[in-house]
């Protein structure tokens, strides 16, 4: 991966972390990496354990942030949200794996960044 999309992707998540700690999530741990991939954010909420994926967007050349996630991600997402509550013993607690997207200007200033919700979620497996 280029330094420039690594950027971009370290950028794109501190302003989700920034959000969603403006909404009240406890950040758990960030970039945590298992055989099934890497979870961007880990946090909790009222309901329980929330797996973020982040997906940030310079433009729209390669489409939105949202259409990025594939259905073979999510699979990735879910798998990887599974292992790390296992590490937790905590395979009973209600999780879901929620997306920020962000999109930037190509000056990169901060054009929108939304948090959808359950986009994954234990129903799902």
């Amino acid at each position: 991966m280029s330094d420039a999309r690594q950027g971009l992707g370290r950028r794109g998540e501190a302003l989700a972390v920034a959000q969603l700690e403006a909404a009240g999530f406890e950040i758990v741990a960030r970039n945590w990496r298992c055989a099934s991939g890497e979870i961007d954010v880990i946090a909790r909420d009222r309901e329980g354990w929330v797996f973020v994926e982040v997906r940030t967007r310079r433009g729209r050349h390669f489409g939105t942030p949202e259409e990025s996630l594939t259905p073979i991600k999510r699979r990735h997402l879910a798998a990887a949200a599974q292992a790390y509550l296992a590490t937790r013993e905590a395979l009973n607690e209600p999780w879901r794996v929620d997306l920020a997207a962000v999109e930037l200007s190509s000056q990169g200033v901060l054009i929108r960044l939304d948090l959808i919700p359950y986009v994954v979620t234990g129903a799902d497996l």
